[in-house]
Order: structure tokens, then sequence, then C-alpha cells
């Protein structure tokens, strides 16, 4: 008997459950997205995806071919059939060629050729609601990963993303210093100055590594799984350590902490009063950041708590 085929779309260009639309690929959302792979264990599965997030599913066995979005692909695309397409974007000329693609179910977003717009499939039309209304977004306390499931019809149990490539490095480091942001949420970055400040107060308590692996995707997912703990923004490493089921320790200020899930570790806000918090804006317009109120002795705190007693 032939496998379901189905197709999942999700390039990168528009997170989940964020309104704004981005060429600037997430590739923290594309990862996290592969959630929903189990659903499909038994399917033949083809995964099209921006190439900068190739490595992200590269190597994985859920998924059968990844297709790198371009002009080949797309009119490859075009002469098959699918038994399930799953668009995760909104981007509306993505939606339009989803539409236009041979499919007997369909999940997602779709195209609506009379406002030129994104629009959504059922199950999916809460999803889009919640990125288009911030006081929605604010009030929401499910996480990002029950959305998803919801969208295509399932529930969510406390899977893991999966990240196709198998580490071959060793945990060397007790803590590894995740400090750089993407250059789509630069708001997202603890001042530099704590991480400095941060270091001098393990002094020798801890073995530590600073960033490695920003040049290449599969380098930095090794440099993740050498690191016991990950210290880090709300980013791509984030993400990595939680499909490496790493220890995290993760710091949040404008986005939303509610929506994301830590299996292993903790999450910090900062400590002061903002009525503008979370703001999920890239840019912050305030004379103090609001990630100036997580201090690092907080973040040590934090990192003894997570660590097991007599861990070293």
């Amino acid at each position: 008997m032939a496998k379901e085929k189905v197709l999942i779309i999700k390039l990168g260009y528009s997170e989940t459950l964020v309104g704004e639309i981005s060429r600037k690929t997430s590739l923290g959302d594309v990862l996290r997205s592969t959630v929903l792979l189990p659903l499909f264990r038994d399917a033949a599965v083809t995964w099209l995806v921006d190439e900068k997030a190739v490595p992200l599913l590269k190597g994985n066995p859920c998924i059968e071919r990844i297709m790198p979005y371009d002009l080949t692909t797309v009119l490859q695309l075009k002469a098959e059939r699918f038994d399930t397409i799953i668009n995760l974007e909104k981007v509306a000329g993505i939606c339009a060629f989803s539409d236009s693609l041979s499919g007997w179910r369909r999940y997602g977003f779709r195209f609506d050729p009379e406002s030129g717009t994104a629009k959504a499939y059922d199950g999916s039309q809460h999803v889009l609601e919640l990125c288009l209304s911030q006081k929605d977004k604010l009030a929401n306390t499910k996480y990002w990963e029950d959305f998803l499931f919801e969208m295509v019809g399932g529930k969510w149990n406390g899977e893991i993303p999966a990240i196709g490539c198998k580490p071959a490095s060793k945990e060397v480091y007790d803590i590894g210093f995740n400090h750089n942001v993407g250059e789509k949420w630069p708001i997202k970055a603890w001042p530099p100055e704590y991480w400095k400040a941060l270091e001098k107060l393990i002094a020798g308590k801890y073995s530590i590594s600073w960033q490695q692996g920003l040049k290449s995707i599969e380098e930095y997912i090794e440099w993740i799984n050498s690191c016991r703990l990950l210290v880090t923004n709300d980013s791509l490493g984030l993400h990595i350590a939680h499909a490496l089921d790493k220890k995290v320790v993760a710091l949040f200020g404008p986005t939303l902490s509610n929506e994301v899930y830590v299996k292993n570790g903790v999450k910090l806000l900062p400590e002061g009063s903002y009525d503008c918090l979370p703001c999920l804006d890239t840019v912050c317009v305030k004379e103090r950041p609001c990630l100036y109120d997580i201090k690092p002795e907080t973040v040590l705190a934090a990192i003894d708590r997570v660590f097991p007693e007599g861990a070293r």
C-alpha cells in the first residue's frame, strides 16, 4: 500500500504566531515546526523550506524529501499530487502557490483572491486572529506547540523539535553563553556587559564557553551539544538546545515567555516594573531596555538551581 504523501510548507518567512512577514528567515520557527513530524511518521513527507534552513532538517528520518524553495522546485511540486498539504506560511504569494497545488486535505493558511491576503483554513482561524490581535496574543496562556497541533487537527503531548543531524561533539563545557541574537530581533539581546559580569561571578565555579559556530548551522549545533547547560536569549540556540535535551536558562523580555516550552530549565523575566512588557516589538523606544532588569546574579542563581547538587 502506498504511503500517504504529505507536503509541509514552512520556509521561515512568517512566524506561526506573529503577524509580521519578513524575508529574513526565522530558523527557530522552522526547527520548532518539526514537532509535527511524529503525526506523519508513516507518511512520505516532503518539506519545502528556505535554503538557509535546510541544515536544520537534513538527516531527519521523518522527512523523505527536503526541497529548497526555488523556481525548479515550484514547477515540480505543481506537477505532483499530495494527500495532505500543510502551509504554515502567511505570505500571500506562498499561500496562493500552496492553493494551486493538488491536494486532498489542506491545513494552515490559504490565499483570499478577493483581498489578496492570507486567510486560514478551518482549524487555523484562531491562530490567524491571534497573530493580528496583540491584545489576544498577550492574554494567551497556551504553548506555541498547542496551536501548531490544533492547526492540523491534532493534540500536542509534549513532543519536542527534532534536529536531523546527529552531533558528534562530547559534553566539554558546563555552560555555554549563547549571547548572539539574529538580525530580525536585536531587541532580544541581554546586555554585553552583563555577560561579562556573569563570567566574573562564575569565576571558575563552572567551565564556560562563549558562543561558537556562527558561520555554520552544523558547527553551531555541535557547539551547543558540547555544553551541558545553555544560558541563552530567546533565539535559535534556545530551540536547538531544547531539541538536544540540554539544560537551559532562557532570558525573556520583549517576547512572550508563555508561548515557549522549556522542558529542562528555567525562564527568567525582567524584575522591574514595565507597562510595555512584553512589547512584541523589534526596537526598544525606552531609555533603558527591559533586559537590563535581569541581573547577572539572578542568572547565576538560576544556573545553580538547574544544575543538580554535585553535578560537576
